[in-house]
C-alpha cells in the first residue's frame, strides 16, 4: 500500500467492517444471518431440482423461475460467505480486485434479475391477452434469448463500474469501508479523486432498471388487467389473476426493498449506519429466500413434489 502526500492512498486491499456499530453482536449477527442463506441456498436449489424432474413445469414461465433461482444463488453467495467470515473470524480484508469482482457480481445480477421480472411479464401479458399465440411466441428459443439478452444487459450496464473505479480512482482516502460487502457508493465515497462521473453513471443506471423496467412491468400489468375485466364471469377473472399472483409478490419482494435501501442512501442521511448496512443486506436477502416459498405455495405440482421427497425421505429414515 502506497501513500499519496500523505493523504491518500493506494491500497492493494480493503477491511470490511461487517455491520458498523454492531461489531460486538457479530458472533449473535452471524446465526440469522447464516440460517437466512441455508434457507435461500436449499430452497433455489430445491427449485431447480423439482423443475428439471417434473416435465409439467417444463413451461416458459418456470424456466423463467429457474433463472431467478441462480440470479438469487449468485446474489446471495457473492455476499454472505464473507460476511460470516467477518462475524466469524473477523475476516475482513479484501484485495482490490477481489472487491470489484464483488461488486460487479452483486450490481450486475440484480440487474439481471430486474430483466428476468420484466421477461416474465412479457410472458404473463402473451398467455393473458394473447393465449393463442403463447406457445408459438414464448418457445424454448425465445426463452432464452430473452434470459440471455438480460444477462448481457447487466453486463453492459454494470461492466463499466469497476473498470472506472479502477482506471480513474486510484487514491484512496482510507481502505477501511464501512460495510459488510463492496457496494459502489461505498467505494467510490473513500475515494480522493473526482467522482462526479461514477456517482452520474450510478444514479443513471439505477433509474434505467428501477424506474424503467418496474414501469414496463407496470403497463404490462395494466394492459393484463383490461383483458381480465373483459372476461365473462368472476370465477374466470379470480382463476386468470390467480396466474399472475406469484409473478406480482416476486416483484414487490424485489424491488420493494432496493427501493427502500436506495432512498435511505441517496436522501436518509439521519438514518444510523448499522440501519443501512442491515437494509443493504437484506434486499440481496429476501428474495433468495422468499422467491422459492412463494412459488412453492402457490405452485401445485412444485408444492406437491417437494411433499413427496419429504416423504421418501421419511420413509428412507
Amino acid at each position: 500500500m502506497l501513500t499519496f502526500h500523505n493523504v491518500c492512498l493506494v491500497p492493494s486491499s480493503f477491511q470490511l467492517t461487517g455491520i458498523p456499530g454492531l461489531e460486538s453482536l457479530h458472533i449473535w449477527l452471524s446465526i440469522p444471518f447464516g440460517s437466512m442463506y441455508l434457507v435461500a441456498v436449499v430452497g433455489n436449489i430445491t427449485i431447480l431440482a423439482v423443475v428439471r424432474v417434473e416435465r409439467s413445469l417444463h413451461q416458459p414461465m418456470y424456466f423463467f423461475l429457474c433463472m431467478l433461482a441462480i440470479i438469487d444463488l449468485v446474489l446471495s453467495t457473492s455476499t454472505m460467505p464473507k460476511l460470516l467470515g467477518i462475524f466469524w473470524f473477523g475476516a475482513g480484508d479484501i484485495s482490490l480486485d477481489a472487491c470489484l469482482a464483488q461488486m460487479f457480481l452483486i450490481h450486475c445480477f440484480a440487474t439481471v434479475e430486474s430483466g428476468i421480472f420484466l421477461a416474465m411479464a412479457f410472458d404473463r401479458y402473451v398467455a393473458i391477452c394473447d393465449p393463442l399465440y403463447h406457445t408459438t411466441v414464448l418457445t424454448h428459443t425465445m426463452v432464452g434469448s430473452l434470459g440471455l439478452a438480460a444477462l448481457l444487459r447487466g453486463i453492459l450496464y454494470i461492466g463499466p463500474l469497476p473498470l472506472m473505479i479502477r482506471l480513474r480512482l486510484p487514491f484512496y482516502k482510507a481502505r477501511v469501508i464501512s460495510h459488510s460487502y463492496c457496494e459502489h457508493m461505498a467505494v467510490v465515497t473513500l475515494a480522493c479523486g473526482d467522482s462526479r462521473i461514477n456517482n452520474v453513471y450510478g444514479l443513471s443506471i439505477g433509474f434505467l432498471v428501477l424506474i424503467l423496467d418496474s414501469m414496463a412491468i407496470a403497463a404490462s400489468y395494466v394492459m393484463i388487467f383490461r383483458a381480465v375485466m373483459g372476461l365473462a364471469t368472476p370465477e374466470a377473472r379470480l382463476k386468470t389473476l390467480g396466474t399472475c399472483g406469484s409473478h406480482i409478490c416476486a416483484i414487490l419482494i424485489f424491488y420493494v426493498p432496493i427501493a427502500v435501501s436506495s432512498l435511505i442512501h441517496r436522501f436518509g442521511h439521519q438514518v444510523p449506519p448499522p440501519i443501512h448496512t442491515l437494509l443493504a443486506n437484506f434486499y440481496l436477502l429476501i428474495p433468495p429466500i422468499l422467491n422459492p416459498i412463494v412459488y412453492a405455495v402457490r405452485t401445485k405440482q412444485i408444492r406437491e413434489r417437494f411433499l413427496q421427497v419429504l416423504k421418501i425421505e421419511t420413509k428412507i429414515r
